[in-house]
């Protein structure tokens, strides 16, 4: 092959260039110098535009796009915030009323022991929850006894302290680590697959939970990847926590659809792993349908990629164990999974304990210390943190240490028979009513069902004037119950209330005084989720 030298190829370039040069030169200089430019700035419009729409999609993008043009037509704008507020109040159900009379002032005088009269006195206004709420309240009995009592017992004993004083208040110190030691335990951690060195530390509540979860994962893998524009992804059918992490730690977090079981599609979530993605996340069970992601799947696929796996198991944590030594088919979901990273687990649901108690849990210490917050340079001392809060009420704790002592193995194993067995009692009776349909084959405590012959959202509303608070649900819509020990003893009732409430709406349909049905069936068919993102915001800002 003969190959051309510079000294050859010269002419040829003089050539070219005049040739351009001539051509150029029609042109003023300041084009020339704009051109590139504006030629960059368009690619870069151009560029986020596809981004948008790869992100949201083509139709989402449309509807977003024309609603905005409508809203810059002069009185759109306040007929939409006008007819927005006629749904925020109804939303409300009264709820601006009771503002009238509440608190903004101190007292002059101190009320002393008589504010706990003006207390109960409140509390009756509360709606009765006793059986009648889906989830909410896992402790069975009366508050005046019982487990109830005991640890309302726990709680007070250590209403002055805080974990966050180590030295000092070293009993609460001492039942944290333990509370998060039996839980690993109960997932696995003992078992010589888990690498025997979970750990972790005590939150507020499962959101707390999952959200340092990800924030861990985050800069676990920016330390082992240096990925700085990290994303996640989980199915459509993960805890909206997930989104407040992702908004806090400016994480883009893509859903994906479940499969035609109602379970993450390990498939499509494999489709949206990138060099940008950080995590994973799977649920054991999903808070809408009571189903176990495919955990052992998932596992692989973060094994395969080195990225983190989060396991959600909150409600689960402490039923699925149990289950499971009582010989109900429960697929793999703790740390004996290889590829799981984290686990966050409530302890105030099926665990028992007080209101505001939940663990997160790591594979080892290295991905735990990303959850630290340290600071050197504070004029007023070195300072770490473990978790989002700094101080935090050792009441809480101490009531979750004394719950789990207090019921052991033998109690959670008995009250795991108990709710099993109701759960698939109402399952079993709500498959017999031929107007709806249960979702799915739930795994755990959650029956959700819907409708393809009425609309479930009006059937809520008729459980809801019965005295039920259920959980409404879309995509596709229905309703759920979470069984806890409350409903154990009346199964049967909440059933009868069900078929009463199907015939009711079957004899007349269409939405009742006052109820709900209308606003859910039409957040459901809007198309500009927008409008529905900023008619909750509004909804959530008017009650405080």
């Amino acid at each position: 092959m003969e190959y051309l030298s510079y000294s050859s190829m010269k002419p040829r370039l003089i050539q070219a260039r005049g040739f351009l040069n001539s051509r150029l030169s029609e042109f003023e200089p300041l084009v020339l110098l704009l051109a590139p430019l504006l030629t960059l700035f368009l690619a870069q419009i151009i560029g986020s535009v596809f981004g948008v729409v790869h992100e949201k999609g083509l139709k989402a993008c449309l509807v977003g796009f024309i609603m905005g043009f409508l809203k810059m037509v002069p009185g759109v704008q306040k007929y939409i915030d006008a007819e927005k507020q006629k749904v925020v109040d109804q939303l409300q159900s009264g709820g601006s009323s009771k503002k009238k009379n509440r608190a903004e002032e101190l007292p002059v005088k101190g009320l002393g022991v008589e504010v706990l009269e003006k207390m109960e006195i409140e509390k009756r206004n509360d709606a009765t929850w006793q059986g009648k709420c889906s989830g909410t309240v896992y402790i069975g009995g009366s508050e005046s006894e019982g487990h109830f009592a005991l640890i309302n017992q726990a709680c007070s004993m250590f209403a002055h302290t805080n974990p966050l004083h180590i030295d000092v208040f070293q009993s609460v110190v001492r039942f944290e680590s333990e509370v998060v030691a039996m839980t690993a335990a109960l997932l696995g951690s003992k078992e010589t697959v888990s690498g025997g060195k979970v750990c972790g530390n005590m939150t507020s509540g499962g959101t707390e939970s999952i959200v340092l979860a990800v924030k861990s994962s985050r800069d676990y893998m920016k330390y082992k990847k240096g990925i700085k524009r990290p994303e996640m992804i989980i199915a459509e059918s993960g805890h909206s926590a997930y989104d407040k992490a992702a908004q806090y730690f400016n994480i883009k977090l893509w859903r994906v659809p479940v499969d035609k079981d109602f379970r993450a599609d390990v498939k499509a979530m494999r489709r949206y792993i990138n060099r940008n993605t950080i995590m994973i996340v799977g649920s054991a069970p999903g808070f809408p349908h009571g189903i176990i992601d495919p955990i052992e799947e998932l596992g692989q696929l973060a094994l395969s990629y080195g990225i983190c796996f989060h396991v959600d198991l909150c409600l689960g944590g402490f039923v699925l164990p149990f289950a499971r030594k009582l010989g109900y088919q429960i697929p793999a979901f703790d740390f004996t999974v290889q590829g799981i990273t984290s686990i966050s687990v409530d302890v105030h649901k099926y665990g028992l304990a007080p209101k505001g108690t939940s663990t997160v849990l790591y594979r080892n210490h290295e991905i735990r210390k990303h959850q630290f917050v340290a600071v050197t340079e504070w004029s007023g001392g070195l300072y770490v943190s473990p978790t989002i809060a700094g101080s935090r009420p050792g009441s809480l704790v101490a009531g979750a240490w004394a719950a789990m002592m207090s019921l052991g193995e033998e109690g959670y194993l008995e009250n795991t028979r108990k709710i099993m067995e109701a759960s698939k009692r109402l399952e079993k009776g709500v498959r017999e009513i031929r107007e709806v349909y249960v979702i799915g084959k739930p795994d755990m405590t959650i029956v959700a069902f819907g409708s393809k012959e009425l609309d479930i959202f009006e059937v809520n509303d008729i459980m809801s004037s019965k005295g039920w608070h259920l959980n409404a649900l879309q995509r596709p819509n229905s309703i759920h119950i979470c069984i806890t020990l409350q409903h154990v003893p009346i199964v049967d009732d909440f059933l009868q209330d069900l078929r009463e409430a199907v015939e009711t709406v079957k004899a007349n349909p269409g939405p009742i005084t006052g109820g709900l049905a209308p606003i859910y069936g039409a957040a459901g068919k809007m198309p500009d989720r927008g409008m529905v993102n900023e008619l909750l915001v509004s909804f959530m800002d008017s009650q405080y």
